[in-house]
């Protein structure tokens, strides 16, 4: 079989992105159930055929559309971690918040879509790629914060995630950018108080003998993982 000429890969990308961007329109404008393809193809400047052989149908539209947006955000994380790393931060949990920024930055960018994502129209198994998802962020998290794997560990990484979560959600549905703003700073001030080590710090002081968890007791330098 012939190879595609790098012209003939670059149409395709662009036929792509074409139908990825007129998706997006369609289904923040009537959701996925409401959307058809007919009206997507039209936008794109595309045909029926070329959506099926692109991505299979209405489905996989939508999930390509959900897997482009996911790795906008770990991307924007991952970048936005490492220049603070390189900065000379290395405590884990200012490392977390670096990521967080970045991620509820883009969840303004594309409001759009974070509240497509969220509102529950989605196709058949889709929520529970969105969970599966979501206890694989824990886990990523759980890396870059150098948590171990006992109760109060897992407990506290679950708190942090779900507050960057819950502030994407605000961040989506805020009227301006300035409110959005506010919901941030309110989530990095949330996540530093949690620090489990400054509230340890900032509590009454240990009873002799009694014994800290390892995560609290001696919080290890950040490692690689994602926000």
């Amino acid at each position: 079989m012939a190879r595609k000429s790098s012209w003939e890969w670059s149409r395709t990308a662009q036929t792509r992105q074409s139908m990825l961007h007129a998706a997006r329109e369609v289904f923040s404008e009537h959701g996925f159930a409401d959307s058809n393809v007919a009206e997507v193809v039209s936008r794109a400047g595309s045909s029926v055929g070329s959506l099926y052989h692109h991505f299979g149908g209405k489905t996989e539209l939508f999930l390509a559309l959900y897997e482009d947006h996911q790795a906008a955000h770990e991307q924007a994380s991952a970048a936005s971690v490492a220049k603070a790393k390189k900065s000379g931060v290395s405590d884990p949990v200012e490392l977390l918040i670096a990521g967080a920024r970045a991620y509820l930055a883009g969840a303004w960018e594309r409001r759009d879509l974070v509240r497509l994502f969220i509102d529950g129209d989605g196709p058949p198994g889709f929520e529970l790629i969105r969970r599966t998802r979501g206890r694989e962020w824990v886990r990523q998290n759980a890396v870059l914060l150098g948590a171990g794997g006992d109760p109060l560990d897992r407990f506290t990484v679950a708190v942090l995630t779900s507050i960057i979560g819950e502030a994407a959600r605000e961040v989506a549905t805020s009227d301006t950018e300035e409110e959005a703003k506010e919901v941030i700073e309110a989530a990095m001030t949330l996540i530093r108080r949690l620090d489990p080590l400054q509230v340890l710090d900032e509590g009454q002081p240990e009873a002799p003998g009694e014994d800290r968890p390892k995560a609290i007791k001696d919080r290890p330098q950040a490692t690689e993982g994602r926000l």
